[in-house]
């Protein structure tokens, strides 16, 4: 059994909680620019004391309106700067945030709101109060719903109208409530993802987030200090990008938040940011988005030569260095390439962290190669986000780094990664079943396998409950092959089956955003759909290279024997994908069982 320590913590004391870090910013920083908020094109500064006012403002509603210290409010909205306002007013009301994806469903809102016993919640438009309003009838203890953006103009949106409804509450009274919780006190409920079954309820406390806080800035003192900046675009429902909005508060950066990616190129450009956080698939996107543009435009050989020097320039610098040869081709494709693509995250952007799901060995390198490395972590919603990264100057590709300070990371025998540490959730709302069998001796116990080397970094090898076990007996971990096949431009998901089966098969969805490059590079008819060439002689051809070349990483046993392009993509509408990217495999094993069946046919 191995085990690995991060570096001693900054304790966090039990009168602590995270309002203190707003007023502690107006009082001593009150001109600081807290965040810019876009509106109608243009990035509008709000200073340190600019943003107390409103979160005083906002919690004095939320009292007025009777909620009382423990109450849950939950929150639905995309990633917006009421968001980040709306939650430390609710923090400052003695309140317990419950953070709603803004895609969820009716059945899925009424679960997590009738599940936490919310009395309240704030939803951004008039669709979401519409999905509530379902679900009203059922929910005996939701009392409030506040709107964000009326439907019509002359109404007041939730921050004004709970602006005005609290104008009698006293300054006094206010921070006699936002000092009540303690740091051993619940700040928040955070519905996992649900991969398999109804999400779960997961119980953070202040301490926690504090400690997840404190741990960013002591592991990125360049990234998080007074003067950077932080585009935030990932949704605020998923635990990262939430601790990251605090950090960017306690650390006194100016974060700002956009709600679409789609104009997120553009967003990047104006804004400029000194530091981005995203999902692996942002960064394949990026990516896979220049190597399309480049071939489009007849510049594919540059590019594929650049990709291929990048990665070689990155290696190199795990292995003694670059040579004078590589060195120039480096410095000839920095002029070409390289340049133009740190251009398109903003241009002042110094380092990029990704979490969530893997990142590839390959695309940690390209990052890397061409000036922007990627500091790879590791956490889930009962850590507080973050339990392992690579730190500034310690990157090891290919894993998630150590743990974050006061964290410890332990490998049981049986493979499972084990986390104690402050970060470490306290229980699951309503359930003490899941809570005894996720917490025991002061371990979280992940449900992920990995390996920790010599040097105390973590690298990820497959998830305990999605390991295959073949017809013969051999243990295969999905994840090794889904996510190398996952990282050809041509591929939206793949989900790796064979469970029970004679040997390993695929099913694997296709992209539509790079589909329509390809039908032009193959000479096929711009009205196909995918529908029509699942079968189609030089689409399966790209798929099965991409397969031989995942295959090539595994033994034989377990290789992908078989593989069946998907009509359709996996959606979070159709349930197959959870609103934090993540596959569910119980659904597509459901939705797509005649497909599977097909594989293991005669």
């Amino acid at each position: 059994m191995r085990e690995f320590s991060g570096s001693a913590a900054n304790p966090v004391a039990e009168d602590e909680n995270l309002t203190d870090m707003v007023w502690a910013n107006a009082e001593r920083f009150a001109d600081t620019v807290s965040f810019r908020r876009q509106v109608d094109g243009s990035w509008l500064d709000v200073t340190a004391k600019q943003f107390a006012d409103e979160v005083c403002a906002v919690a004095k509603g939320f009292i007025a309106a009777g909620l009382a210290v423990g109450d849950r409010v939950a929150l639905m909205a995309k990633t917006r700067y009421e968001w980040t306002l709306l939650d430390f007013a609710i923090w400052s009301a003695g309140c317990v945030t419950v953070p709603i994806y803004e895609t969820s469903s009716a059945d899925q809102v009424e679960w997590m709101l009738g599940d936490s016993g919310s009395k309240a919640i704030v939803v951004e438009s008039t669709a979401h109060r519409d999905v509530v309003d379902k679900v009203a009838g059922n929910l005996a203890e939701l009392a409030h719903v506040w709107l964000i953006e009326p439907a019509a103009k002359a109404d007041n949106g939730a921050v004004q109208e709970l602006t005005e409804l609290g104008v009698d509450v006293s300054n006094d009274d206010l921070h006699r409530r936002r000092r009540e919780p303690k740091a051993s006190d619940p700040a928040t409920l955070v519905y996992t993802s649900g991969t398999t079954g109804r999400p779960k309820g997961c119980v953070l406390t202040h301490r926690n987030f504090l400690a997840e806080v404190r741990a960013n800035t002591a592991i990125f003192p360049q990234v998080f200090q007074p003067g950077k900046s932080m585009l935030l675009f990932l949704p605020l429902a998923h635990v990262l990008a939430r601790a990251l909005a605090v950090t960017c508060v306690y650390g006194r950066l100016t974060a700002g938040h956009t709600p679409d990616t789609t104009n997120l190129v553009a967003d990047l450009g104006s804004f400029r940011p000194t530091s981005v956080v995203a999902v692996p698939r942002v960064f394949e996107k990026v990516y896979n988005s220049a190597k399309q543009k480049a071939h489009a435009e007849g510049k594919g050989k540059i590019f594929d030569a650049a990709e291929a020097t990048a990665v070689e320039f990155s290696q190199a610098r795990d292995t003694g260095g670059p040579g004078i040869g590589l060195r120039i081709r480096h410095l000839l494709f920095d002029k070409l390439v390289y340049g133009k693509l740190r251009a398109a995250l903003g241009g002042r952007c110094e380092s990029t962290v990704s979490g969530g799901a893997p990142l590839g060995e390959r695309l940690g390198h390209f990052f890397r190669g061409i000036g922007v490395p990627v500091h790879e972590g590791y956490g889930l919603t009962e850590t507080s986000a973050a339990a392992a990264v690579n730190l500034e100057g310690g990157i090891k590709i290919g894993t998630v780094g150590q743990p974050v300070p006061g964290t410890t990371i332990r490998i049981a025998d049986d493979g499972e990664i084990l986390i104690s540490g402050d970060i470490v959730f306290t229980k699951y709302w309503n359930n003490p079943e899941a809570t005894a069998e996720a917490l025991e001796d002061g371990w979280f116990h992940t449900g992920d396998l990995g390996e920790l080397d010599e040097d105390g970094y973590l690298r990820i090898t497959g998830r305990k409950k999605e390991i295959i076990v073949t017809a013969a007996g051999k243990n295969v971990a999905p994840a090794t092959l889904e996510d190398q096949i996952r990282a050809h431009p041509l591929v939206s998901q793949c989900m790796v089956v064979g469970d029970q089966q004679p040997y390993i098969a695929a099913l694997v969805t296709i992209d539509e955003e790079f589909f329509p490059a390809w039908k032009s590079r193959n000479g096929k008819p711009a009205e196909a759909t995918v529908a029509q060439l699942v079968d189609d002689t030089e689409l399966r051809a790209e798929i099965q290279a991409t397969i031989d070349a995942a295959n090539t990483t595994v033994s034989k046993a377990e290789s992908i024997k078989r593989f069946r392009i998907l009509p359709v993509d996996f959606t979070e509408t159709g349930g197959e994908m959870t609103p934090s990217l993540k596959v569910r495999r119980n659904v597509v094993n459901k939705n797509f069982a005649a497909d599977i069946e097909a594989l293991y046919a005669s």
